[in-house]
């Protein structure tokens, strides 16, 4: 059974202005420290955004071309790749899940991945390989996706990602770029008492049942014929 979904409010979070945009793909990260109380890496959005301004969100954000081109280690595993299979060819999921890793360093200054030498590197990804790392994809599982409903001033088609606070290089300085003005672990229960987009607080109750079930189902969260529906893929 998938978490509760908040449809009323998903349809409040962004103002309807009658736009006929495409999504744009994006990625977000959770990243999860398994202390005796799990918590969970969230930023506060800064109140000038159109998008989402004040709420408390996951790190994440737009693919970049960069994303197709940057240097990673590991993979994903069988059912992460099978998952994301459904609406992205590997060539951008990989890119997806990249683009995750590195939203996440940009937002809250803190690396996912794995030691190597640094690297000099033009473009989005020149502070993350200059920071002596890889992405490692095999620490990120595909946990879910969404869909921004049409008519928005913004519209996503997001993936969400998942993953262990282990596969930090370091857990605790964080110093982000400004766009999240405020960034920390969130034990969960915490979390889900702050002012939350839709899709962030239905993410947050997958996480909390994920944790006691990893084999969990993926929800994907769309808009079809004026209703949400939530579809799950195994």
């Amino acid at each position: 059974m998938t978490a509760p979904f908040d449809a009323k409010q998903d349809l409040a979070d962004a103002p309807v202005t009658g736009a006929r945009l495409r999504p744009k793909d994006a990625a977000t990260l959770i990243v999860v420290r398994r202390d005796r109380e799990p918590a969970v890496l969230m930023g506060r959005r800064a109140r000038g955004h159109v998008f989402m301004a004040s709420k408390w969100v996951f790190p994440g954000g737009r693919i970049d071309r960069s994303d197709f081109r940057a240097a990673y280690t590991g993979d994903f595993d069988p059912r992460t790749a099978a998952r994301l299979s459904h609406g992205a060819p590997p060539a951008r999921g990989r890119a997806l899940a990249l683009a995750a890793v590195r939203e996440t360093f940009e937002e809250t200054g803190l690396v996912v991945g794995a030691k190597a030498p640094p690297a000099s590197v033009a473009g989005p990804w020149r502070d993350y390989r200059a920071a002596g790392a890889l992405p490692d994809l095999s620490a990120l599982t595909y946990m879910a996706r969404a869909i921004t409903p049409p008519g928005r001033a913004r519209r996503f088609d997001a993936r969400f990602f998942l993953a262990d606070a282990e596969a930090l290089i370091d857990p605790d300085p964080i110093a982000g770029s400004g766009e999240l003005d405020e960034v920390a672990w969130i034990p969960l229960a915490e979390a889900e008492t702050l002012d939350l987009p839709a899709i962030t607080r239905f993410v947050i109750g997958e996480v909390r049942q994920r944790l006691d079930d990893p084999d969990r189902p993926a929800p994907f969260v769309r808009f079809i014929r004026g209703r949400h529906d939530i579809q799950a893929l195994d």
